[in-house]
């Protein structure tokens, strides 16, 4: 009879073992979708402006504002080139652009 009781207690053990694991889990997916993960959102969005002022201040010539770095610059092209892309399509969408600043101030 004592074997049915280690059984049981093992199980019992087991189940509530299972049970914390699927808490943690739960609690961890709880606080990266209310603290992490908007957190990262800010970041990404902050990190993405500063990225295209900065290609603004490099490639003006690209939307016909002439620069006397442009000669300088240039030597960037080729370091930039699979975000230059992205930056000039992401620049001439104007819907794309007002829509997301107005997004930043809850417009």
């Amino acid at each position: 009879m004592s074997d049915a009781t280690d059984d049981g207690g093992g199980a019992l053990a087991d189940r509530i073992d299972r049970y914390l694991d699927a808490l943690r889990e739960w609690a961890a997916g709880l606080y990266h979708g209310l603290v992490t993960h908007p957190a990262y959102e800010k970041i990404e969005k902050e990190a993405e402006d500063l990225e295209d002022t900065f290609m603004l201040a490099c490639f003006p010539d690209a939307f016909g504002i002439p620069s006397p770095v442009s000669y300088y610059t240039a030597e960037l092209l080729p370091y930039l080139e699979d975000e230059f892309e992205a930056w000039e399509r992401r620049m001439w969408d104007r819907g794309s652009m007002l829509e997301r600043k107005g997004q930043q101030y809850h417009f």
